[in-house]
């Protein structure tokens, strides 16, 4: 059986897009976060963190889609979570020590509001069934965010770390119970539509990874290495959207629109980004902390982390090219390795041989997308 899909493509419509800005102030929370306690605990508190608030973009995003942004509680739904998102986000902060329920109940409400205004209004009986299944879901993760935000700062972190996985492992497993599960292929679905969400989402992640480097070159207006380097790190920002804008997004598209099941490479799409804004959030942290101390003669763990992100980021990709598309993955997974590779010696490299270092990898890494993206046409 083929997937229903509409036949023409709907335009993301002004709200979906004012929605997606909320997420910027995220992105920015969590970079701080990880900048302000680097450590071990403090990169597994921001994962946490960042588990919570994308999923409410993703989980937000797919449920759109299948309810239609145009009917008035669906927008109604959007603006609410927008405005839950907008607390949750700025929750972040001091989501870990004195305020807790800041970051907690608007993040579960934004999930768990808008599954059961779906499993009541959802058009068909496969959809209502599947966002009940998503209710049963976070009713097992809800007290462990509800017991970790009653319990002290030093505990808090495992009990969210649970509920955080059972979040996460739920969406990439599209919510099944033992017997059950959405059968995806005799839904009607609008892939392009989602897939342009994405687009745009990616495109204001790489934004407000631009504003980081802004901010730290304001900071630093007269301090030449420093403004050197910023470049450096503007640059690596070009390769890694050139990577993905110059063919693969259509390469996405021309696989979702001939695909016998669009929902579920969907799926797939919204599973990586996960891991494409844990990359950005370790690359804007470790950019921010090595600028900031260009002139120390090892870049120590920031130099770890600017390499790091953007290995992340490319790894999150191929894992999509590997499943849905089969092609254009491998490049993304040896440049993730070279990247790691040299991760692994930045701790003890001065900052501008760090950098200097990630513009030549990504640089090679764009140049040969180029490559391969003219010879596909002129071909």
């Amino acid at each position: 059986m083929t997937a229903q899909r509409t036949p023409d493509a709907r335009a993301v419509s002004p709200l979906e897009l004012f929605f997606d800005l909320v997420f910027v102030l995220a992105l920015g929370q969590l970079t701080h976060h990880l900048v302000a306690h680097l450590t071990w605990r403090g990169a597994a508190e921001t994962l946490v963190a960042l588990i919570a608030v994308v999923g409410i973009w993703t989980f937000t995003t797919f449920e759109v889609a299948m309810l239609d942004i145009e009917r008035r509680g669906t927008k109604a739904v959007t603006v609410v979570v927008m405005a839950l998102g907008l607390f949750a986000n700025a929750g972040i902060a001091h989501a870990f020590d004195d305020s807790p329920w800041l970051f907690v109940i608007p993040m579960l409400a934004a999930l768990i509001g808008p599954s059961a205004y779906a499993t009541l209004t959802a058009p068909n009986a496969p959809l209502r069934a599947h966002f009940g299944r998503v209710l049963i879901w976070f009713a097992v993760s809800t007290p462990f965010w509800l017991i970790g935000a009653a319990m002290a700062p030093d505990a808090r972190l495992a009990f969210w770390a649970v509920g955080a996985a059972i979040d996460l492992v739920g969406t990439w497993l599209a919510h099944p119970l033992p017997g059950h599960r959405m059968r995806s292929t005799a839904l009607s679905f609008d892939a392009e539509h989602i897939v342009e969400r994405m687009r745009l989402f990616l495109i204001i992640m790489l934004g407000e990874t631009v504003l980081t480097l802004g901010r730290v070159i304001a900071d630093h207006h007269d301090d030449a290495l420093i403004l050197t380097l910023a470049f450096g790190c503007f640059l690596a920002l070009v390769c890694l959207w050139q990577m993905y804008f110059a063919r693969a997004e259509q390469q996405v598209v021309d696989h979702l629109t001939g695909s016998a099941d669009p929902i579920a490479a969907v799926h797939i799409g919204l599973s990586a980004i996960y891991g494409v804004v844990a990359g950005l959030v370790l690359f804007a942290a470790g950019a921010e902390t090595l600028l900031a101390h260009a002139h120390e003669p090892a870049a120590h763990v920031a130099g770890v982390l600017i390499l790091l992100g953007p290995a992340v980021y490319l790894l999150s990709q191929a894992f999509y090219f590997r499943r849905e598309t089969g092609s254009g993955w491998i490049p993304r997974v040896v440049g993730a390795a070279v990247l790691c590779v040299a991760a692994a010696a930045a701790y003890w490299l001065p900052a501008w041989l760090v950098v200097l270092t990630l513009v030549v990898i990504l640089g090679a890494l764009a140049i040969q997308f180029s490559r391969d993206t003219t010879r596909a046409t002129t071909g």
